[in-house]
């Protein structure tokens, strides 16, 4: 029995899964205004991780929370835009998708905070 793959194999699957990387970002760039806000976020505190880490596992954890915001944000934009296109009428169950949705996201900036918050903390300790 033969599989279909819609999605190509090997290199050509790796260069259509980038391909869609780029239109997925580019999407949410244009159309979702949190996400141009935490990606705006995301360039702004890039170079202060390298001040604020003293080691390389800190700084890796400072730029793996960032990443972690943009994810579930954009995990958040794909469930929105998914419950829209099955219905734009008031639903009990699409409302409490985008709340759940919405909901992550917060819980993901409250991670961010709470790491570069402590991160910061430690960093400017030894000044006070």
């Amino acid at each position: 029995m033969t599989s279909l793959k819609l999605n190509g194999q090997g290199l050509g699957r790796i260069v259509k899964a980038l391909r869609c990387t780029y239109w997925g970002l580019k999407a949410a760039y244009k159309g979702e205004a949190a996400f141009r806000q935490e990606l705006t976020l995301a360039f702004i505190l890039f170079p202060i991780s390298f001040f604020v880490a003293d080691t390389a596992m800190h700084w890796l954890a400072l730029i793996v929370v960032i990443l972690l915001v943009l994810v579930v944000e954009l995990l958040n934009s794909a469930i929105e835009a998914l419950t829209d296109r099955v219905s734009t009428e008031l639903h009990i169950l699409s409302g409490r998708a985008k709340d759940m949705g919405s909901a992550a996201v917060s819980l993901a900036l409250l991670i961010a905070a709470l790491v570069w918050g402590v991160s910061i903390y430690q960093a400017v300790r030894p000044y006070w």
